[in-house]
């Protein structure tokens, strides 16, 4: 396995005790907020393998929450997210699940408010990184290491080759990629991670194009 930093092997500056368990489910938590794009009212967190045997003592919960409130890894209110969680309104589970998933580490997201909700499943890969491995249902590989764009369309063709082109047109480049779909001809997901930072300008020009109908941002 390669790394990209020092820090892939250490870890990153955090609340302990452990990278995987607590940092890695940090940056869960905070991806699924990014992604839904708001705070949640509530969330309903199942976890598998590893993270259901252990979570209390080595305080994945309180990291996914404290992630859920915008919380990064080395921010102290991780340890009261909890108690900051229902100062805002904010309820939630935690479910531990029995069935065995494809990573140990593993945490299925699911959050939501009057407006709609979202369901993240993400591994927590080890030094405090982590991955998004399917989001509403679409199979994906969000690593988090880059600005990314999440763009639901209509299956049809030429709405890649369009996407790319905006994106192109602002002198970006494309670092991964892919596309998933549930059915022939109806919702698809494009997921686009790019080496610079985005601005609304290229958002907006991506919600205009046709068969485009939502796009998301995680920032880096």
């Amino acid at each position: 396995m390669k790394y990209r930093s020092v820090f892939e092997i250490i870890g990153p500056v955090m609340i302990g005790p452990s990278s995987s368990h607590t940092a890695g489910a940090a940056r869960i938590g905070r991806v699924a907020r990014d992604l839904f794009g708001r705070q949640p009212e509530w969330a309903k967190i199942y976890l598998y393998g590893s993270f259901a045997e252990t979570y209390k003592g080595h305080g994945t919960d309180v990291a996914i929450i404290g992630g859920l409130l915008d919380y990064d890894t080395f921010d102290e209110r991780i340890k009261t997210s909890f108690e900051d969680a229902a100062a805002l309104g904010m309820t939630f589970e935690f479910i531990p699940e029995e069935e065995e998933a494809d990573h140990p580490n593993t945490a299925r997201v699911v959050i939501g408010d009057s407006q709609g909700e979202m369901e993240l499943v993400g591994i927590s890969i080890g030094g405090g990184t982590m991955e998004v491995t399917e989001l509403n249902g679409f199979p994906l590989r969000l690593s988090g290491h880059f600005p990314a764009l999440l763009v639901v369309h209509d299956d049809r063709a030429g709405v890649i080759a369009s996407v790319s082109n905006s994106i192109a047109s602002q002198g970006m480049n494309i670092a991964h990629m892919e596309v998933g779909r549930k059915e022939k001809g109806k919702m698809a997901l494009m997921v686009i991670e790019v080496d610079q930072m985005f601005d609304e300008t290229l958002i907006n020009e991506l919600k205009s194009l046709p068969n485009v109908t939502q796009v998301s941002t995680l920032a880096n």
